[in-house]
This record gives structure tokens, sequence and C-alpha cells, in this order.
């Protein structure tokens, strides 16, 4: 016998967001960082060199490569993005023309969350209390507010905004994760149309998530989701079928989705794709309590409301609307404390976790609603004021701590005044200022109130670092500076020979310095007239190179960090 829905809501309760709102959200969101600015270190500018590399020839697309040395990545598909808006959007400056691809798989993870709570809501599972004298929540409507609460849940986690704007693949693994949970989502809902074009885009999002690197994330989350399909399938009644009966031999999504998980299993496998974790060893090097710390941080202020939906709905873990987001949720959370890199890992977690925060506003009691409009508007009006004090002190030097502060912090620095991003932060604050004093208002209840301000909070923040703080987060996060002064240090013409450069260094030396870099292990680097060599690799250099015919003549620091500096050596002999 199934279990009562703990959800009791009101057709009154269930208005719809108005789109333009929402659109102006999510424009907001996605446009800041990625106008503007110069790559990041490391990833972002690592990616890009990759991407740059691919446009000009010099790197085979299936095998990607930096001056010849094979990248850690092993997905090819999301450099190919990149290296193919370069080559179509010649007119347009390469950083700029790779986060074209990159701004719109932004903007599919957030139209994917939307249409993944919509489907999910949808289930007759996660339907609220049918009242005596009817008034309960039209299906639909209730679908819909669940799904904008949704979207903005997405949108108010901490943890999206800095890596969901930068030209890596993890952006891609990100979008093709959240379209792969939709489709699983859009076959477990009992009246969708075109099952076979559900299958045939769950399947391309499965190869696209091998070819972008997360091969085991693909098998792992493709294998749970069909499990969980299958199994709720089996509970439901005739009535409820995912498919009337006389069209499930041929129409079943499920075979079809499971054929393509074993095939793209197989050609992983016999590929060498599809490693197993070395479970016990990931799990003995787990630093448990910086792990947990990002876990909250990042995830805010989804993982609140999650937990209260996992308790509030426990008697339908198994239903496809609980327990298809929360197995998503649970195969990132795990692999990011495995992962060398957590936050990366983590971040694919986030599409399922606001699915799962949407669930908990229908059981949310108006005093803990309250409390989190109370504690998001003193945290993020708080953040918002930080950043222009300390803008105008940059501007202004008063206050003169905050512009000490910003001076010892980024030595050289030299604020500019900018008119247009003044006027966007002006404009974004005064936006944030209006829609505190209509939450604060009396109105009519909405799902989706109560994640109002979070998501417009966290919109506001990331606005403002990145108009007001722009120039000081480019110079301080920026390898342009350093990779610019080297640059007038070496020849004009000729190579320059590269000893111990990451990635990055590369990629940044290559773009913002126009050097041509000879590896010293290629040995091509006979008529280079320079070397520039990281001190990492200062101890093992003669091995590579004859130190007598080289004189040192320069070590560049980057201005914000004088631990990562590099060594400039000029030619003195043959």
């Amino acid at each position: 016998m199934n279990q009562p829905t703990p959800a009791i809501v009101t057709q009154s309760a269930v208005r719809r967001l108005p789109r333009i709102a929402l659109f102006l959200f999510c424009v907001a969101y996605v446009l800041p960082g990625f106008l503007g600015r110069e790559p990041w270190k490391n990833a972002d500018v690592s990616a890009f060199g990759v991407m740059l590399e691919m446009a000009a020839g010099h790197s085979g697309w299936w095998n990607p490569q930096v001056l010849g040395v094979a990248v850690e990545e092993t997905g090819p598909l999301p450099y190919w993005l990149g290296a193919v808006f370069i080559k179509l959007l010649p007119f347009l400056s390469a950083e700029f023309a790779v986060r074209v691809p990159f701004a719109l798989l932004l903007a599919l993870t957030l139209v994917c969350t939307w249409y993944t709570v919509y489907h999910l809501a949808r289930q007759p599972a996660a339907q609220p209390v049918a009242f005596a004298f009817g008034g309960e929540a039209n299906p639909t409507d209730y679908a819909r507010a669940l799904a904008d609460a949704g979207l903005l849940a997405l949108m108010a986690c901490l943890g999206l905004a800095q890596l969901s704007h930068e030209t890596t693949p993890d952006l891609a693994r990100l979008a093709l994760v959240s379209l792969m949970l939709l489709m699983a989502a859009r076959m477990a809902h009992t009246g969708h149309r075109h099952p076979l074009r559900s299958v045939a885009i769950w399947g391309g999002a499965l190869v696209a998530l091998v070819f972008s690197g997360a091969p085991w994330i693909a098998v792992t989350l493709g294998g749970g989701l069909l499990l969980i399909l299958w199994l709720s399938r089996r509970n439901q009644d005739e009535s409820d079928a995912l498919w009337p009966s006389d069209e499930a031999p041929r129409r079943d999504p499920l075979v079809g989705s499971a054929v393509l998980l074993v095939l793209v299993v197989a050609a992983s496998a016999f590929n060498g794709h599809v490693p197993v974790p070395g479970l016990q060893t990931a799990l003995n090097e787990v630093e448990w309590q910086s792990w947990g710390t990002l876990l909250v941080w990042f995830t805010w202020p989804a993982w609140p409301l999650v937990l209260w939906t996992l308790w509030r709905w426990r008697h339908q873990l198994l239903r496809p609307h609980v327990a298809l987001p929360l197995w998503a949720a649970l195969v990132s959370v795990v692999d990011s404390a495995l992962s060398p890199e957590r936050d990366r890992a983590l971040l694919l977690a986030l599409p399922a976790l606001a699915a799962l925060a949407a669930f908990a506003l229908p059981t949310l009691r108006r005093s803990v609603s309250a409390l989190v409009d109370w504690f998001t508007l003193i945290f993020f009006s708080g953040c918002a004021l930080a950043i222009w004090v300390i803008w105008f002190a940059m501007q202004t030097g008063v206050p003169a701590k905050p512009a000490a502060n910003v001076a010892k912090l980024a030595p050289g620095f030299v604020p500019e005044f900018s008119w247009m991003l003044f006027l966007a932060g002006a404009v974004a604050t005064g936006a944030w200022l209006w829609l505190v004093s209509w939450r604060v208002g009396k109105h009519r209840q909405a799902l989706w109130k109560s994640l109002v301000l979070p998501a417009a909070g966290s919109t506001l923040c990331w606005l403002l670092l990145m108009t007001l703080w722009l120039p000081l987060l480019d110079f301080g996060r920026s390898y342009g500076p350093i990779s610019r002064r080297i640059a007038t240090l070496v020849p004009a013409e000729g190579c320059v020979l590269a000893d111990g450069l990451s990635q990055a260094q590369i990629a940044a030396l290559q773009y913002h310095g126009g050097l041509k870099l000879v590896r010293t292990t290629s040995g091509g680097g006979d008529n280079c007239q320079s070397l520039i060599v990281a001190p990492a690799s200062l101890a093992s250099l003669q091995q590579r190179v004859e130190m007598t015919h080289w004189a040192f003549k320069s070590t560049v620091s980057r201005l914000t960090d004088t631990k990562e500096s590099l060594l400039v050596y000029q030619r003195v002999g043959n």
C-alpha cells in the first residue's frame, strides 16, 4: 500500500514565478564571469591552452596535447567545443570564442534542472494530498512551482558560481549529468511523450560523458538510474505503468537505455577507460574534516533542505521523484570524497541536490521559511556591503584599512574606475534592495518564495565580484601580468625554451605573452635565445640543458604570489 504524501499544498500556493523575472535571474547569473575577464589559473587557462593548440593544428583531436605532451584529462570532447568555436568565430578573441559554448552549457544545466524537477513533481507519489472538498494544487501548476524552486535552489548554491563559469571539462560534465538526470525523469513520468527520443538523448549524454573524461561517473550514474526506473516500474500498479501494456514490448525506454549502457561499458572497458578505483587506498587518503567542511559550504543552502526532504519523504525514498536525484547526488558526493579535486567532483551533485531541495518546500513550516529568509538577508547583504566597501577603498583610499589590505595582497595593482562596471553593480544592488522590500512585505504564500532571496543574494554577490572586483581578480588570478612582463625580457622573434612549466603557465605565455615555446626535452631548441625555467626543475636542468651556454637574466614572480615565480635565462654561447 502506498504511503501518504507529506505535501499539503493549496492552489493559491503554486503561483508561477513571473517568467521575465526567472529569465532575468538566469541571465544575471550566467553572463557575469563569461564576459570581460581573462582566463584564470589553473584549470581555466590550462583547458584554454589545449583548445588553442587544437585550433592551431598543433595537437591531435583524439589525443589532446600541449607542446607535444598529452594533457592529464583523457576526455577530448570539451576541448573540441572550444577549438571548434575558435575556428568558427575568428572575428572574436579566442578567449571569448571558447566561452560561447560553455555559457550555453551552463544555460543547458539550468534548463535541465527546471525540467527535471517538473517531471519528477508530476509523479503520482510526489503529488500533494487531495482535499475532501477540493482546493488542492493543480498537478501541472504544482510541478511548475516546484521547478521554479529547484532552479532557484541551484543558483543559490555557493559552490556553483566560479566553477560553472570556467571553460573546463567540469562544466561539460555538469551539463551532461543534468541532461542524463532529466531524461531519466522524463522516462519516469507516466504521461511524457516521445520515449525513444528520451532514450536517444540519454544515450548520447552517456557517451558524451565518457568522452568528457568521466567514464566511471557515466557507468555508475547510468546504471543506478536505470535500476531505479526498473524497480519503480515493477512496483507500480497496471494503471500507473510507465507505458501501456500493448506498447511496452516495442517502446520500452528502459530496454533501449540498458542496451546503450551495456554497449558503452563494453566499449569503454575494451579501451581501458573504465578503471575500478582503488577504494581502500582512496578511503585511507580522505581528509574527512576538510571534505566535510567543503560539503557544507559548497552545497549551501541546498543541503539543509535536502536533509529535510529525506526525512519528510522517507516513506517514498524508493519512488522516482526522490530516488533518482538522490542516486545522482550520492554518486557525485562519493566521487568527491575519493577524488583529488573534491570541489570539481562535487559540482556534479548540485543539480540533483537542488531537485531534492525543491521537494522540501511543500512540507516546510513557515517559521523555518522565515528563518531561511532572515539568515539569507543578513548573510548576502553583509557580503554585498563588504564588496562595495572594499571597492570604494580601492578607488579612494577610504577606509584606510581595507585599502591597505588590498595593497598588501595585490602589490602593484592600480585600480581604474569603469562606469560600465559601476553601473552594472549599482543596478544589481538596487534590484536586491527592491527584492528584499518585496519579500518582507505581505504577499500570498508561494512555494518558491523561500528560495528567492538565497538565489538573488548568490547572484548579486557573484555579479558584484565580476563587475566591481573584476580588475582586481584578473590581476590576482590571471597569468596575464607575469606573461606580459616575461615577453618584454625575451626577443620578440624566435623561439623560447621552456623547462618544468605547468600546462597553465605554458598556455598563458603562449597566449598573453605571444611566445613560441619549445620544450627542452623535444630537442628542437638549438636556435632559441631565451630559456624559461620553473624553480622546481632547476636541480635537474643540467641533465637537459648545457648551462654554460646560458646566463641568468631575471626572476619574475606573480605579484600576488611571490612563491610562484619563473626564471629567465639568456643564451651567451653555443
